[in-house]
């Protein structure tokens, strides 16, 4: 365990220390707020275009697939097309993973966005089922496994972009700022959602209103490319690359062989993330309309604003984090999560009068996902650190992002309170994570005061 709370197995695999020591001290300043911004801009456009999908899930279940089927099997279907994109997240995550850590970080955080571009452009060109039958499904199949593929080397990638550029002291908040930027893409995408279901009859939605923010998605996501020009590889890396310390083995054997406890705790935080993402913000505003008949445009102009509310709160939580360290910030973060939660699920959802308060409580509360990354970080030596974090976080994403709308939406077969119950089990989880980070750094705490007592 390191000084920062997160679990490492670094005495095989050192982290270069000068680039560090460094910038232990220092101040954010104009270079660091220019990388994180063109970072954070990037990032929200291409998580855009992986999560605009969602919030036309009904739109598109009623074209790509047969009329005739019941409507619980349509949304299934839909959202396991929905979740196969998370299931294609680690081949594309390890694989440029693999290669940031041998070539640079740099190289694959912009080729993320062109890999999710494409696809994303491709989508709003679909024929629909009336038009190719099967194949119509088949197709959007292949096009939501490409932009998993993408995905997965976005998030890690800039994580460990950013903070490798800022001061460690800093760690948190920059982390906390990105994990905001990426939610921006959620916030652009609901905006974008709403606009045009405010704009539009639900016929003109049908009959081709959907393409449009995929068009735009297309757009955004070349723009985002053309953004990353301005960027300038890691410190931590050129460092290492100067000293030759650049991983002397596969990285991602180095990770599995060396840093198992890394990997576990980083992958349990990953399914609390997903959780609180997946249905929280993005499953939420079709569950509004179907469970409890709220309109369209209403249901996502509350989740406009629990989506800005949980950009704050993860900008506040990397505050915090930075401060406190990550164990206590989980402990107190999961309690009001599940409370937060509870709140929305069991009592605005129902109470229309309620739901604009309840679903910004619960955005603000999940914001305790914004110190999820300060750990992964923190978890896994430089030479290794990108193949480290996308390994665990894709993986477990692929897991338990991939299949939690699936499973919500059968548990919703036996008690429509499914969403509240899931995210209150995972909330229980963060509890029991913040309590193993806490405990971890006491005793290492314990352990450097008999050292300094000894010499």
């Amino acid at each position: 365990m390191n000084g920062d709370n997160a679990p490492s197995q670094q005495s095989s695999a050192q982290p270069s220390p000068q680039p560090q020591l460094s910038q232990q001290q220092r101040q954010l300043n104009g270079q660091d707020y220019k990388t994180l911004s063109l970072a954070a801009l990037g990032g929200a456009l291409e998580f855009y275009d992986f999560i605009i999908f969602v919030f036309f899930a009904a739109v598109i279940g009623e074209l790509f697939f047969p009329p005739d089927i019941p409507e619980w099997l349509r949304q299934l279907q839909t959202f396991g097309i929905f979740a196969a994109g998370y299931l294609a997240r680690p081949l594309g995550g390890i694989i440029m993973a693999h290669f940031g850590d041998l070539v640079g970080r740099k190289k694959m955080f912009s080729l993320s966005i062109f890999l999710m571009a494409v696809p994303t452009l491709a989508m709003g060109m679909l024929p629909t089922y009336e038009n190719m039958g099967i194949a119509a499904p088949v197709l959007l199949l292949l096009m939501r496994i490409l932009q998993g593929a993408a995905i997965g080397g976005e998030v890690p990638g800039a994580w460990v972009f950013v903070s490798e550029h800022v001061p460690r002291s800093r760690i948190g908040l920059a982390c906390g700022i990105l994990t905001a930027g990426l939610t921006l893409g959620i916030l652009l995408g609901s905006a974008i959602a709403t606009l045009l279901n405010s704009t539009l009859t639900p016929q003109q939605i049908v009959g081709g209103g959907w393409r449009i923010p995929f068009f735009l998605g297309g757009i955004f996501g070349f723009f985002a490319m053309y953004l990353r020009r301005w960027l300038q590889e890691t410190p931590v890396f050129m460092e290492m690359q100067a000293h030759k310390r650049l991983a002397d083995e596969l990285p991602l054997k180095s990770v599995v062989m060396k840093h198992k406890t890394a990997v576990v705790v980083s992958m349990l935080l990953t399914w609390l993330l997903s959780a609180c993402i997946v249905v929280v913000i993005l499953m939420a505003p079709t569950y509004l309309q179907k469970v409890h008949g709220i309109p369209a445009s209403m249901a996502l102009q509350a989740n406009c604003l629990a989506t800005i509310t949980l950009m704050i709160g993860c900008v506040a939580v990397g505050m915090i984090v930075d401060r406190i360290g990550a164990g206590k910030t989980f402990i107190f973060g999961s309690i009001l999560l599940a409370a937060g939660c509870a709140f929305f699920y069991l009592v605005a959802a129902r109470d229309p009068s309620l739901l604009f308060l309840g679903y910004a409580v619960a955005g603000l509360c999940v914001g305790v996902v914004g110190a999820v990354p300060y750990v992964m970080v923190h978890a896994f030596p430089p030479e290794v650190r990108f193949s480290g974090i996308s390994f665990s976080y894709n993986v477990s994403y692929a897991i338990f992002g991939g299949l939690t709308p699936i499973s919500v939406t059968l548990m919703m077969q036996i008690t429509p309170i499914a969403p509240a119950v899931y995210v209150l089990a995972l909330s229980g989880l963060g509890l029991l994570l913040g309590l193993y980070l806490y405990q971890t750094q006491s005793r290492r705490r314990v352990m450097l005061t008999e050292s300094a007592q000894s010499l």
